[in-house]
């Protein structure tokens, strides 16, 4: 066949042909969910690895006491991670494991009554005891309590101007699926904080897997589209991780 009528027949048969299929993506751009993994399972974890770390088990509502212990702004300084928040009147804020409400009732007096806090927690009788201390001090009109899941924070999305996470994430049975969600539920340049204890300090008085290093930290963060700010070391004892979600661009 002459070269001018060849071309025209090979462009007939290409376009007759399916569109070619892309080839699977690699196993390394797997989903960051998939790296769950199954380990030994220790005294205090759960036996799921996420990022080569073992997930600690959930402090349940029997530890209610501790978090409420009279010591525990001298140990902690939670003056001083409240400052270093620096909410400001009108701001909605998510406290993110909430617990007996500890923090709870201390961000909303500082939110003011324009502000509104999320208290978010898997435990219903952990909701319960934040209730009542909300109530006894006459600000239970500026919280909303939130029943989440192990995988679901039940947060608005593009919602929130901070949300905190003390001692909590290193608990996460889900953390891939949470900290997606909690980035979600973020404003552009709000903020995700996370505070936990030094796992590079042998001398914190904490259970390993209930510690965490900040380079543990930024690793798992790192799949989620937030961005590492600082880490703000004004606590005797704990890391204050700061991450934002990246602003609208404009």
């Amino acid at each position: 066949m002459p070269p001018s009528r060849l071309l025209p027949t090979l462009l007939v048969l290409a376009a007759a042909l399916p569109a070619a299929t892309p080839s699977a993506p690699p196993a390394s751009a797997a989903p960051p969910a998939a790296r769950y993994e199954a380990g030994p399972r220790t005294r205090d974890g759960i036996g799921k690895y996420y990022f080569g770390r073992e997930i600690s088990q959930v402090m349940g509502h029997l530890g209610a006491g501790w978090l409420e212990r009279a010591e525990r702004e001298e140990e902690e300084r939670t003056d001083l991670l409240l400052e270093a928040l620096r909410l400001r009147p009108g701001d909605v804020v998510a406290d993110f494991g909430a617990g007996s409400g500890y923090f709870t009732w201390r961000i909303a007096q500082r939110v003011g009554p324009a502000g509104r806090v999320h208290a978010v927690e898997v435990q219903p009788l952990m909701l319960e005891l934040l209730q009542a201390n909300l109530t006894r001090r006459g600000l239970a009109d500026r919280v909303l309590p939130v029943l989440g899941t192990a995988s679901d924070p039940k947060l608005p999305e593009g919602a929130l101007d901070l949300i905190l996470l003390v001692d909590v994430y290193h608990e996460l049975e889900f953390p891939f699926e949470v900290t997606a969600a909690l980035a979600r539920a973020l404003k552009p340049g709000g903020r995700l904080v996370l505070v936990e204890y030094r796992g590079e300090d042998p001398e914190v008085p904490i259970k390993p897997l209930h510690k965490m290093t900040v380079a543990q930290v930024r690793r798992e963060l790192a799949v989620h589209p937030l961005e590492f700010v600082e880490n703000l070391g004004v606590l005797p004892r704990q890391h204050l991780l700061v991450f934002r979600r990246p602003a609208a661009p404009r």
